[in-house]
């Protein structure tokens, strides 16, 4: 078996000016791996995208692809990419586009298997010009794969489409990982992360904050969420009671919903249906990525702001 990294950074730094866009990043990818790179605007995941690309030099440390400098795998036609930046040329069909690229490749896929993985084939003869952002998207991902790479990046690559584009996109991106290919997507999209990555890779401040599967990165904000309705009247006597609950860390009402967070979820539970038989349609629920999202790159600003 190849053990070789897919992706392999080495204490990766990048600044611009008096501006660190990378901060010394440390980060291995094994071949296989679905990896979602997220955080907030100015979090470093664009610039890191391009250091492993080589697209930008950085100012210290080191990036290789499949244990090489990264321009050797790309000249294999090893490593596709889809980038914010990246442009087609407007007076191009999509077809001619994608057979433009190709050529530049030793044994790339056949144009209308590119189009078919990326759901173009309807738009093939369409110019550039007159694509949709969706539409101009999914072109851009069939320029990514028509060299059949091993590692894939993308960069916000559901930027412009809609709901069911976008899961559109993400049915023929299975079919791509399916085989064994690697692929690193950044996006702002917390629920596709959560969806359709294996791994999370959370930056804030040029740097990461956390590393794991989706449901370890949830686990670091403590706690389960219970939800109920309740025809009792909404009283400070009432919240106060609640606050008192085994495991209760937070208890807010608005209207008739009860909304209590709580650190051992059984135990609320008991004490709050014997204290209030009246409750109804009661849900529990884990803490979703959004709230890790939040917890961890919040953190990270207030200890950047006291450093």
């Amino acid at each position: 078996m190849n053990t070789t990294p897919a992706i392999r950074l080495t204490g990766l730094r990048k600044t611009f000016g008096a501006l660190t866009a990378v901060d010394g990043v440390d980060l291995t990818i094994r071949p296989g791996e679905v990896v979602a790179l997220l955080g907030p605007n100015g979090a470093g995941k664009s610039t890191t995208i391009d250091l492993a690309l080589g697209l930008a030099r950085p100012t210290s440390g080191d990036a290789e692809l499949f244990g090489a400098p990264p321009i050797a795998a790309i000249r294999e036609g090893r490593v596709g990419a889809m980038l914010q930046g990246g442009a087609l040329l407007p007076s191009l069909t999509v077809a001619e586009s994608v057979a433009l690229v190709a050529s530049a490749h030793r044994h790339p896929l056949t144009v209308a298997e590119a189009l078919e993985r990326a759901r173009c084939t309807e738009i093939a003869r369409q110019r550039v010009s007159k694509l949709s952002g969706g539409q101009l998207q999914r072109a851009r991902f069939a320029v990514a794969v028509v060299s059949d790479p091993d590692l894939l990046f993308l960069d916000e690559p559901t930027a412009a489409m809609d709901v069911e584009a976008r899961r559109t996109f993400w049915q023929s991106m299975r079919e791509f990982t399916d085989a064994g290919r690697t692929v690193v997507f950044a996006t702002h999209y917390l629920d596709e992360a959560d969806e359709y990555a294996d791994r999370i890779v959370m930056m804030a401040r040029g740097r990461i904050v956390a590393d794991g599967t989706p449901a370890e990165v949830k686990a670091v904000v403590s706690g389960r969420r219970i939800r109920a309705t309740s025809d009792s009247p909404a009283t400070p006597s009432a919240r106060a009671a609640l606050l008192e609950l085994p495991g209760v860390r937070s208890a807010e009402r608005h209207g008739d919903r009860i909304t209590l967070v709580s650190d051992d979820s059984d135990a609320t539970l008991r004490a709050l249906l014997t204290a209030h038989p009246d409750l109804h349609d009661i849900e529990l629920t884990a803490h979703t990525m959004d709230e890790a999202f939040l917890a961890l790159t919040e953190q990270r600003d207030t200890e950047g702001a006291l450093s």
